[in-house]
């Protein structure tokens, strides 16, 4: 074997493609009901789309993109988040013109050079929605509840939401100057990075991983003691419709995630021990940012499929199993194969889950495999079977034999 998959990145096979399965289709019913599109945006864009959108003091942009220039010397990065190239595709398709609000769901992959940890490698798959067109606290209530019901369906007990207002540009000015003041006074303490950011964007501090940053920004100011009247309306309203939907939450004032684009409200699911498995918010700025002539609010988030399957592992819970294979059909000999292949496909074209011999085994070799694979019934067709019309069902799990017609044996299944 020449080489190896790369670190941080996983082969999807088996139980776990069988889990993302579910996780997807339980997204796509969720997403049907509540009128929501899919979308599908390429997995690299221009480098710029994520330096203005995602945020050049960001961790993402700084440490973590998969950025290189291509053969026409044009800086191209693979996408490290979903959120900006479905703006960039809501802007450059023209949907803003179409009737509002437009909702969009997609299931991404997604790239960072990060340090590989459990639920989130370098490469890794994202189910996100955005939500384009409306300002009003609806517009998140919409995306939790469907969250909400989502955790439901999978059945995980221990994710819990948590909520915060980072304010706009406006008390995020004055917020700023007081994280400053409170900064200077500790600079010493903060890493190189931070120390960078502390004139940039002092918010971002709030985000680091560093350790000895964590434990200073605890005594931090807080956003949401420095919101305008606006956003503390707005927050206020989240709260009440929040709570009149009878979805619990938890004011959670260390939450500032770690892009630039988010305004206002900001969420985030978390399990029991306070891991994020989902995070998102409002972005109202960031449509603008990448196109100045619209101002259009937007709301959003994304999950992890890959932290979800960890969150479900964690917790035992029991996903549905992969269906079973209805019926096995073993062939008897040469002659038999062309009739009795027909015979499968009839079956499969019924709805049945069939499966067969391809590798010329005897019958004591098919039976062992049909019952390896888990077979619920077999059925051996030679010459006889196919002159007479009726061969031997065997029921694998009591091992009864019953005489079935050939020509009828779907009925039995339906």
């Amino acid at each position: 074997m020449i080489t190896q998959r790369p670190k941080g990145t996983q082969d999807w096979y088996g139980l776990a493609m069988h889990k993302r399965n579910i996780i997807e289709g339980i997204a796509r019913k969720l997403c049907k009901t509540y009128h929501i599109k899919e979308i599908i945006t390429p997995v690299f864009e221009h480098t710029i789309l994520f330096q203005r959108g995602v945020g050049e003091t960001t961790d993402v942009v700084q440490k973590e993109m998969y950025t290189f220039d291509d053969k026409g010397n044009r800086s191209i990065t693979l996408k490290p988040e979903g959120t900006a190239g479905a703006v960039r595709a809501y802007l450059e398709n023209g949907l803003y013109a179409e009737s509002q609000p437009t909702k969009l769901f997609y299931f991404t992959q997604a790239f960072r050079y990060e340090k590989p940890q459990s639920g989130r490698l370098r490469q890794h798959h994202q189910f996100g929605i955005e939500f384009f067109g409306s300002g009003s606290p609806l517009a998140e209530v919409e995306l939790i509840t469907l969250l909400t019901e989502f955790m439901k369906e999978l059945g995980l007990k221990g994710a819990k939401l948590h909520i915060n207002s980072i304010g706009c540009g406006n008390c995020r000015k004055i917020y700023n100057e007081a994280l400053l003041q409170y900064l200077t006074q500790h600079e010493d303490q903060l890493c190189p990075t931070c120390k960078e950011r502390m004139q940039k964007n002092p918010l971002r501090i709030l985000d680091c991983k560093n350790d000895s940053c964590k434990i200073l920004i605890k005594d931090a100011p807080r956003t949401i003691e420095y919101l305008d009247d606006e956003c503390r309306d707005h927050f206020e309203e989240l709260k009440e419709l929040l709570t009149e939907m009878d979805i619990p939450f938890e004011v959670d004032t260390g939450i500032v995630r770690g892009l630039d684009y988010y305004t206002k409200t900001v969420f985030e699911f978390v399990n029991a021990e306070g891991f994020t498995l989902c995070g998102g918010g409002r972005y109202d700025n960031l449509v603008h940012e990448i196109d100045e002539k619209q101002n259009i609010p937007a709301v959003g988030f994304g999950f992890g499929i890959e932290r979800i399957i960890n969150e479900l592992e964690a917790e035992g819970v029991e996903l549905e199993a992969e269906p079973a294979v209805d019926l096995y059909v073993g062939i008897l000999g040469k002659k038999a194969k062309a009739s009795a292949y027909q015979f499968v496909q009839r079956l499969r074209k019924a709805g049945l889950i069939v499966e067969t011999d391809y590798l010329d085994r005897s019958v004591k070799a098919q039976m062992k495999y049909a019952n390896k694979i888990g077979a619920k019934n077999t059925v051996i067709i030679g010459e006889d079977e196919l002159l007479q019309n009726k061969a031997k069902l065997k029921n694998m799990e009591t091992g009864e034999q019953t005489e079935v017609p050939l020509d009828q044996i779907e009925k039995l299944f339906l």
